[in-house]
Protein backbone atom coordinates (compact mmCIF):
# COMPACT_ATOMS: atom_id res chain seq x y z
CA UNK A 1 0.00 0.00 0.00
CA UNK A 2 2.56 1.83 -0.64
CA UNK A 3 1.91 5.94 -1.33
CA UNK A 4 -1.92 5.53 0.59
CA UNK A 5 -2.77 9.25 1.63
CA UNK A 6 -5.32 9.23 4.30
CA UNK A 7 -7.72 12.22 5.32
CA UNK A 8 -10.13 13.23 7.51
CA UNK A 9 -13.58 14.46 7.41
CA UNK A 10 -14.56 17.65 9.69
CA UNK A 11 -17.67 16.64 11.42
CA UNK A 12 -19.54 19.53 10.33
CA UNK A 13 -22.59 18.04 9.78
CA UNK A 14 -22.57 15.61 13.08
CA UNK A 15 -22.09 18.42 15.42
CA UNK A 16 -24.78 20.41 13.48
CA UNK A 17 -27.78 17.72 14.17
CA UNK A 18 -26.86 17.57 18.15
CA UNK A 19 -27.53 21.67 17.97
CA UNK A 20 -23.56 22.42 18.49
CA UNK A 21 -22.74 25.26 16.02
CA UNK A 22 -20.01 26.32 17.14
CA UNK A 23 -16.52 26.58 14.91
CA UNK A 24 -14.01 26.79 16.74
CA UNK A 25 -13.70 22.81 18.06
CA UNK A 26 -13.81 22.16 14.09
CA UNK A 27 -10.57 24.22 13.00
CA UNK A 28 -9.03 22.37 16.42
CA UNK A 29 -9.94 19.31 15.16
CA UNK A 30 -8.58 19.95 11.77
CA UNK A 31 -5.14 21.02 13.57
CA UNK A 32 -4.83 17.83 15.89
CA UNK A 33 -5.65 15.93 12.52
CA UNK A 34 -2.47 17.38 11.49
CA UNK A 35 -0.49 16.73 14.46
CA UNK A 36 -1.33 13.23 14.39
CA UNK A 37 -0.05 12.33 10.71
CA UNK A 38 -3.06 12.43 8.30
CA UNK A 39 -2.59 13.35 5.28
CA UNK A 40 -5.55 15.80 4.71
CA UNK A 41 -8.51 17.60 6.41
CA UNK A 42 -12.05 17.71 4.37
CA UNK A 43 -15.25 19.46 4.94
CA UNK A 44 -19.45 18.54 3.51
CA UNK A 45 -21.46 21.20 1.99
CA UNK A 46 -25.25 20.71 1.92
CA UNK A 47 -27.13 24.40 2.64
CA UNK A 48 -30.46 22.94 3.18
CA UNK A 49 -31.20 18.82 2.95
CA UNK A 50 -28.71 18.46 5.55
CA UNK A 51 -26.93 22.06 6.84
CA UNK A 52 -23.50 22.28 8.58
CA UNK A 53 -21.11 24.82 8.97
CA UNK A 54 -20.33 26.34 5.19
CA UNK A 55 -17.39 24.19 3.51
CA UNK A 56 -15.10 26.96 1.69
CA UNK A 57 -15.39 29.45 5.20
CA UNK A 58 -14.59 26.69 7.45
CA UNK A 59 -12.01 25.65 5.67
CA UNK A 60 -10.16 29.29 4.88
CA UNK A 61 -10.13 29.04 9.19
CA UNK A 62 -8.68 26.19 8.60
CA UNK A 63 -5.96 27.07 6.00
CA UNK A 64 -4.60 29.56 8.08
CA UNK A 65 -4.30 27.45 11.05
CA UNK A 66 -2.43 24.04 9.61
CA UNK A 67 0.74 24.07 7.50
CA UNK A 68 1.02 20.91 5.61
CA UNK A 69 -2.51 18.67 5.22
CA UNK A 70 -4.52 18.95 2.17
CA UNK A 71 -7.49 20.47 2.34
CA UNK A 72 -10.22 19.47 0.62
CA UNK A 73 -14.89 19.72 -0.35
CA UNK A 74 -15.84 16.35 0.09
CA UNK A 75 -18.00 17.02 -1.79
CA UNK A 76 -18.80 20.68 -2.94
CA UNK A 77 -22.43 21.06 -4.87
CA UNK A 78 -20.87 22.94 -7.77
CA UNK A 79 -24.87 23.20 -9.71
CA UNK A 80 -25.54 25.45 -6.77
CA UNK A 81 -23.35 27.90 -7.86
CA UNK A 82 -22.82 30.43 -10.32
CA UNK A 83 -19.00 29.52 -11.69
CA UNK A 84 -17.65 33.28 -11.37
CA UNK A 85 -17.88 33.61 -7.77
CA UNK A 86 -17.34 30.12 -6.52
CA UNK A 87 -13.56 29.97 -9.10
CA UNK A 88 -13.01 33.25 -7.05
CA UNK A 89 -13.44 31.34 -3.94
CA UNK A 90 -11.67 28.67 -4.56
CA UNK A 91 -8.85 30.03 -5.75
CA UNK A 92 -8.72 32.90 -2.98
CA UNK A 93 -8.51 29.57 -0.45
CA UNK A 94 -5.85 27.94 -2.48
CA UNK A 95 -4.01 31.46 -2.09
CA UNK A 96 -4.84 31.08 1.44
CA UNK A 97 -3.53 27.53 1.80
CA UNK A 98 -0.32 28.16 -0.36
CA UNK A 99 -1.85 25.78 -3.23
CA UNK A 100 -3.27 22.83 -0.65
CA UNK A 101 -6.92 22.89 -2.01
CA UNK A 102 -8.83 19.99 -3.82
CA UNK A 103 -12.30 20.86 -5.53
CA UNK A 104 -14.29 17.83 -4.57
CA UNK A 105 -17.64 18.21 -6.21
CA UNK A 106 -21.10 16.29 -6.71
CA UNK A 107 -24.10 16.73 -8.57
CA UNK A 108 -26.07 15.61 -5.57
CA UNK A 109 -27.78 12.15 -5.02
CA UNK A 110 -30.90 11.90 -6.28
CA UNK A 111 -33.50 11.32 -3.86
CA UNK A 112 -36.32 14.23 -2.75
CA UNK A 113 -34.04 15.91 -0.11
CA UNK A 114 -31.58 16.83 -2.56
CA UNK A 115 -34.56 17.72 -5.27
CA UNK A 116 -35.86 19.93 -2.43
CA UNK A 117 -32.75 21.56 -2.28
CA UNK A 118 -31.96 22.85 -5.46
CA UNK A 119 -35.51 23.55 -5.60
CA UNK A 120 -35.40 26.00 -2.70
CA UNK A 121 -32.35 27.58 -4.19
CA UNK A 122 -34.08 28.19 -7.46
CA UNK A 123 -32.40 25.50 -9.36
CA UNK A 124 -33.42 22.84 -12.07
CA UNK A 125 -32.89 19.56 -10.56
CA UNK A 126 -32.68 17.50 -14.17
CA UNK A 127 -30.10 20.01 -14.96
CA UNK A 128 -27.50 19.73 -12.16
CA UNK A 129 -25.34 17.31 -13.81
CA UNK A 130 -24.83 19.96 -17.02
CA UNK A 131 -24.55 23.24 -14.78
CA UNK A 132 -21.73 21.40 -13.11
CA UNK A 133 -19.89 19.76 -15.95
CA UNK A 134 -20.04 23.84 -17.47
CA UNK A 135 -19.19 25.34 -14.40
CA UNK A 136 -15.52 22.69 -14.50
CA UNK A 137 -14.95 24.20 -17.90
CA UNK A 138 -15.60 27.92 -16.94
CA UNK A 139 -13.81 27.90 -14.08
CA UNK A 140 -10.68 26.48 -15.24
CA UNK A 141 -10.95 29.37 -18.09
CA UNK A 142 -11.21 31.50 -15.39
CA UNK A 143 -8.04 30.33 -13.64
CA UNK A 144 -5.68 29.99 -16.50
CA UNK A 145 -6.96 33.11 -18.74
CA UNK A 146 -7.38 36.79 -19.14
CA UNK A 147 -10.64 38.28 -20.32
CA UNK A 148 -12.90 35.25 -20.69
CA UNK A 149 -15.57 34.91 -22.40
CA UNK A 150 -18.02 32.10 -22.04
CA UNK A 151 -21.37 30.18 -23.48
CA UNK A 152 -23.15 27.72 -22.46
CA UNK A 153 -26.40 26.55 -21.85
CA UNK A 154 -26.70 27.57 -18.29
CA UNK A 155 -23.47 30.07 -18.18
CA UNK A 156 -22.83 33.31 -19.94
CA UNK A 157 -20.37 35.83 -19.98
CA UNK A 158 -17.86 38.31 -21.38
CA UNK A 159 -14.27 39.69 -20.58
CA UNK A 160 -14.12 38.35 -17.14
CA UNK A 161 -10.64 38.39 -15.52
CA UNK A 162 -10.41 36.41 -12.27
CA UNK A 163 -8.48 38.24 -9.29
CA UNK A 164 -7.02 36.56 -7.21
CA UNK A 165 -5.19 33.99 -9.39
CA UNK A 166 -5.18 30.08 -7.91
CA UNK A 167 -1.63 30.01 -6.17
CA UNK A 168 -1.10 27.01 -8.82
CA UNK A 169 -1.02 27.52 -12.59
CA UNK A 170 -4.47 26.57 -13.67
CA UNK A 171 -6.02 26.26 -10.66
CA UNK A 172 -6.68 23.52 -7.93
CA UNK A 173 -7.57 19.85 -8.51
CA UNK A 174 -10.98 18.73 -9.18
CA UNK A 175 -12.06 15.78 -7.99
CA UNK A 176 -15.69 14.40 -8.93
CA UNK A 177 -17.85 11.82 -7.25
CA UNK A 178 -20.13 9.22 -8.48
CA UNK A 179 -20.46 6.08 -9.96
CA UNK A 180 -22.21 4.22 -12.53
CA UNK A 181 -21.07 4.96 -16.09
CA UNK A 182 -21.59 7.98 -16.96
CA UNK A 183 -20.47 9.29 -13.73
CA UNK A 184 -17.17 7.09 -14.46
CA UNK A 185 -17.20 9.01 -18.28
CA UNK A 186 -18.06 12.26 -16.51
CA UNK A 187 -14.82 11.68 -14.15
CA UNK A 188 -12.24 10.68 -17.26
CA UNK A 189 -13.15 13.55 -19.25
CA UNK A 190 -12.97 16.09 -16.93
CA UNK A 191 -11.41 15.43 -13.18
CA UNK A 192 -7.82 15.21 -12.11
CA UNK A 193 -9.37 13.08 -8.77
CA UNK A 194 -12.37 10.25 -8.24
CA UNK A 195 -14.02 10.25 -5.14
CA UNK A 196 -16.32 7.44 -5.30
CA UNK A 197 -17.85 5.15 -1.94
CA UNK A 198 -18.59 2.34 -3.44
CA UNK A 199 -19.60 -0.20 -0.92
CA UNK A 200 -17.51 -3.43 -2.13
CA UNK A 201 -14.09 -2.81 -2.62
CA UNK A 202 -14.67 -5.66 -6.24
CA UNK A 203 -16.90 -2.57 -7.16
CA UNK A 204 -14.51 0.08 -6.39
CA UNK A 205 -12.06 -1.90 -8.52
CA UNK A 206 -14.30 -2.42 -11.36
CA UNK A 207 -14.80 1.10 -11.52
CA UNK A 208 -11.42 2.42 -10.99
CA UNK A 209 -10.37 0.23 -14.26
CA UNK A 210 -13.25 1.62 -16.10
CA UNK A 211 -12.03 5.10 -15.06
CA UNK A 212 -8.74 4.56 -16.37
CA UNK A 213 -10.28 2.87 -19.85
CA UNK A 214 -12.31 5.83 -20.52
CA UNK A 215 -9.43 8.27 -19.67
CA UNK A 216 -7.00 6.29 -22.16
CA UNK A 217 -9.51 6.68 -24.62
CA UNK A 218 -10.72 10.13 -24.41
CA UNK A 219 -7.52 12.34 -22.77
CA UNK A 220 -4.18 10.76 -24.30
CA UNK A 221 -3.17 14.20 -21.98
CA UNK A 222 0.03 12.83 -19.97
CA UNK A 223 -0.23 16.38 -18.42
CA UNK A 224 -3.17 14.89 -16.37
CA UNK A 225 -3.59 12.02 -14.72
CA UNK A 226 -6.87 10.81 -11.96
CA UNK A 227 -6.19 10.04 -8.25
CA UNK A 228 -8.27 7.50 -7.21
CA UNK A 229 -9.95 8.50 -3.94
CA UNK A 230 -12.52 6.67 -1.68
CA UNK A 231 -14.82 8.31 1.00
CA UNK A 232 -14.92 5.73 4.16
CA UNK A 233 -17.24 5.81 7.11
CA UNK A 234 -15.79 3.82 9.98
CA UNK A 235 -16.97 3.11 13.13
CA UNK A 236 -14.46 1.39 15.79
CA UNK A 237 -15.15 -0.76 18.80
CA UNK A 238 -13.30 -3.77 20.25
CA UNK A 239 -16.53 -4.95 20.91
CA UNK A 240 -18.46 -5.58 17.30
CA UNK A 241 -21.60 -5.72 18.27
CA UNK A 242 -21.55 -2.30 20.16
CA UNK A 243 -19.55 -0.61 16.89
CA UNK A 244 -22.46 -1.71 14.87
CA UNK A 245 -24.73 0.09 17.21
CA UNK A 246 -22.82 3.39 17.09
CA UNK A 247 -22.66 3.25 13.79
CA UNK A 248 -26.42 2.81 13.10
CA UNK A 249 -27.35 5.55 15.96
CA UNK A 250 -24.96 8.02 13.97
CA UNK A 251 -26.12 7.40 10.44
CA UNK A 252 -29.63 7.28 11.15
CA UNK A 253 -29.25 10.55 12.73
CA UNK A 254 -27.18 11.95 9.93
CA UNK A 255 -29.08 11.09 7.09
CA UNK A 256 -32.42 10.40 8.28
CA UNK A 257 -33.10 7.06 6.80
CA UNK A 258 -31.86 3.15 7.81
CA UNK A 259 -28.66 2.13 8.19
CA UNK A 260 -29.30 -0.76 5.52
CA UNK A 261 -30.00 0.96 2.85
CA UNK A 262 -27.42 3.84 3.17
CA UNK A 263 -25.00 1.40 3.62
CA UNK A 264 -26.14 -0.93 0.58
CA UNK A 265 -24.73 2.49 -1.65
CA UNK A 266 -22.21 3.47 0.81
CA UNK A 267 -18.57 2.46 1.82
CA UNK A 268 -18.75 1.75 6.14
CA UNK A 269 -17.33 -0.59 8.23
CA UNK A 270 -17.96 -1.31 11.95
CA UNK A 271 -15.63 -2.96 14.15
CA UNK A 272 -12.30 -3.46 15.48
CA UNK A 273 -9.51 -1.29 14.47
CA UNK A 274 -7.67 -4.31 13.19
CA UNK A 275 -10.55 -5.33 11.04
CA UNK A 276 -10.58 -1.59 10.16
CA UNK A 277 -7.63 -1.07 8.85
CA UNK A 278 -8.15 -5.02 6.91
CA UNK A 279 -10.87 -3.62 5.08
CA UNK A 280 -9.28 0.02 4.00
CA UNK A 281 -6.36 -2.74 2.46
CA UNK A 282 -8.44 -4.18 0.68
CA UNK A 283 -9.88 -0.85 -1.31
CA UNK A 284 -6.05 -0.09 -1.54
CA UNK A 285 -5.58 -2.97 -3.19
CA UNK A 286 -8.23 -2.31 -5.53
CA UNK A 287 -6.79 0.67 -6.55
CA UNK A 288 -7.50 3.36 -3.90
CA UNK A 289 -4.76 5.99 -2.74
CA UNK A 290 -6.19 8.60 -1.20
CA UNK A 291 -9.33 7.68 1.66
CA UNK A 292 -11.21 10.42 2.99
CA UNK A 293 -12.12 8.88 6.55
CA UNK A 294 -15.78 9.63 8.08
CA UNK A 295 -16.03 8.51 11.90
CA UNK A 296 -19.29 7.59 12.42
CA UNK A 297 -19.38 8.27 16.29
CA UNK A 298 -20.53 11.14 19.13
CA UNK A 299 -17.22 11.92 20.55
CA UNK A 300 -15.13 12.78 17.29
CA UNK A 301 -11.67 13.95 19.94
CA UNK A 302 -11.24 10.36 20.92
CA UNK A 303 -12.26 8.89 18.04
CA UNK A 304 -9.71 10.65 15.79
CA UNK A 305 -7.24 9.76 18.49
CA UNK A 306 -8.16 6.18 18.42
CA UNK A 307 -7.69 6.04 14.55
CA UNK A 308 -4.20 7.71 14.49
CA UNK A 309 -2.89 5.64 17.02
CA UNK A 310 -4.48 2.32 16.17
CA UNK A 311 -5.40 2.26 12.65
CA UNK A 312 -3.09 4.52 10.71
CA UNK A 313 -0.20 3.05 11.57
CA UNK A 314 -0.84 0.06 9.97
CA UNK A 315 -3.02 1.09 6.55
CA UNK A 316 0.59 3.16 6.12
CA UNK A 317 2.97 -0.13 6.57
CA UNK A 318 0.53 -2.65 5.41
CA UNK A 319 1.63 -4.38 8.49
CA UNK A 320 -1.50 -6.20 9.35
CA UNK A 321 -0.53 -9.15 11.26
Amino acid sequence: MTGLRIGYLLPTRDRAVLGDHEVTPLIRQAQRAEELGLDSVWAGDSPVTRPRADALMLLSAVAAGTERVTLGTAVLLGALRHPIPLAQQLATLDRISEGRLVAGMGGGFPNPATEGQFAALGIGFRSRISRLEEAIVAMRLLWSEKAVSYEGRHFAFEDVTLAPSPARPGGPPIWLAGSGESALRRVARLADGWLPYPPEPQTYGREWAAVQGEWTAVQGDAERSVTPGLYATLCLDDEPERARRRLRTSIERYYNAPLEYIESIQAMFAGTPDDAAAWLTRYAQAGARHVVIRLAVDDHTAALEEFADRVLPLVRTGDLS
